[in-house]
């Protein structure tokens, strides 16, 4: 076992181990810790615990101290060079007329290096601009290019929920999503209905999926032939949820009637629609 102590760099986002180094920090101290770029400023996610040894990636770096007033400052003062930065930025982009969309700066917390956050459809070659830009800060200049849904946690928003967006809000990772899960949760298809704000499919797709799986093999599909207390028939409607069914007679003799997926036995199980494997 190992003690640690879990640090988070961002709202939104992982939390990083670092080693105590012999001293206590609680939840919420905001702390000074080494990284292989350098000194940051973070936030203690969970004080002094102890994990498996193998949950740790080598070399452990160290928290170094607790933050200070000075280094509070010196925080505010890389985030109000932040949006001058971005403004300076953008001029050169137009120059350079490069196909490129800007979405956030980051100073480093020692001022040494600027990363430059932005989207396009395409590749960019933008080493003319890194140039510029360093001649501008005199600082280590990054560009990294970003996917849609990591500029989506990064500006932040509400989403048709009336929540502020799960990859903001608490999400790590982003979990692969696919169609297939719509689908297997009988939601419309329709783009704009199963899209988040980031034009990707719903991350929250994903939540309930276990669930869903679980309710689909245990349920009759439409189409399916099944045998109950009022004989053979055709499913011609079914909730997952519930599990209440509408079966029709296979003889065609009587109306349909309601029944539930425990009191039928499943004789043909028929899937009305196929499955898209596709994933985003």
């Amino acid at each position: 076992m190992t003690q640690v102590i879990s640090v988070k760099f961002k709202d939104s986002g992982k939390n990083y181990y670092f080693s105590p180094d012999g001293k206590s920090y609680k939840a919420g101290d905001n702390v000074i810790v080494e990284t292989a770029n350098g000194l940051a400023f973070g936030t203690v996610a969970e004080g002094n615990h102890e994990v498996d040894d193998e949950r740790v990636v080598p070399p452990l770096k160290k928290a170094l101290r607790v933050a200070n007033e000075k280094d509070i400052q010196r925080l505010h003062e890389n985030k109000e060079k932040e949006a001058g930065a971005l403004k300076v930025c953008e001029e050169k982009v137009a120059e350079h007329k490069l196909d490129m969309k800007l979405v956030r700066v980051e100073y480093s917390f020692d001022g040494g290096k600027i990363t430059f956050f932005f989207t396009s459809d395409g590749r960019v070659d933008f080493r003319e601009l890194v140039k510029d830009l360093a001649n501008h800060f005199h600082s280590r200049i990054e560009l990294r290019q970003i996917g849609v849904r990591d500029e989506a946690r990064m500006l932040g928003g509400v989403g048709i929920c009336g929540q502020e967006y799960c990859c903001k809000r608490f999400l790590d990772d982003f979990l692969p999503v696919s169609i297939k899960m719509a689908k297997e949760q009988n939601l419309s298809l329709n783009p704009t209905k199963i899209s988040g704000s980031c034009g990707r499919l719903m991350c929250c797709l994903n939540y309930e999926q276990e669930s869903y799986e679980y309710l689909n093999s245990i349920t009759p599909w439409v189409g399916s032939t099944v045998k109950c207390e009022h004989g053979v028939g055709i499913v011609v409607d079914s909730n997952l949820i519930t599990g209440d069914l509408t079966v029709k007679p296979k003889d065609g003799e009587g109306a349909p009637y309601k029944t539930n997926r425990k009191y039928v036995k499943i004789l043909s199980n028929h899937k009305a629609k196929k499955n898209d494997d596709s994933q985003e």
